[in-house]
């Protein structure tokens, strides 16, 4: 059996299906809890139960990120960044607004538990936080395209 609590959430499963029904009496009987069924989406997650696995996304949060960044109209990108591109400080560079530089980092940061693949970049973003420049935004927003 699993139990993972979240604030004022508590999810629960077990392969076992009489331990799950003794665990929510056992938790009902000591706090005010109603049971919402079968776990579909928690925690910006998808997630959808088969009978050959548990299987995890997180699109919807991805599309959410492309709305809110205006970049829902975008092309794809097929990498999250160019193989030829060399991101270093650029102390010469057009400086971009740090606290939504911040904001999309942070918000992509997010989506790195369930996209190994976009990992090495967005932390390699991340180190410019402090002072970013235009090139540091085009390789942030390059990132946002390929999650498209």
């Amino acid at each position: 059996m699993y139990v993972q609590i979240y604030v004022d959430d508590i999810v629960f499963g077990s392969t076992n299906l009489s331990l799950c029904e003794e665990f929510a009496k056992t938790m009902q009987g000591e706090f005010e809890m109603s049971m919402m069924g079968e776990l579909t989406f928690f925690l910006g997650l998808q997630i959808k139960q088969l009978n050959d696995g548990i299987f995890i996304s997180q699109s919807k949060y991805c599309n959410e990120l492309l709305k809110k960044f205006g970049m829902d109209g975008c092309k794809e990108a097929v990498t999250p960044i160019s193989t030829s591109y060399n991101l270093d400080l650029d102390e010469k560079g057009i400086i971009v607004d740090n606290s939504k530089f911040r904001v999309i980092i942070g918000s992509i940061l997010y989506l790195t538990t369930g996209r190994p693949d976009i990992m090495f970049v967005v932390c390699l973003c991340a180190r410019f936080q402090v002072n970013p420049k235009e090139s540091h935004m085009k390789v942030v927003k390059r990132i946002l395209k390929y999650l498209k």
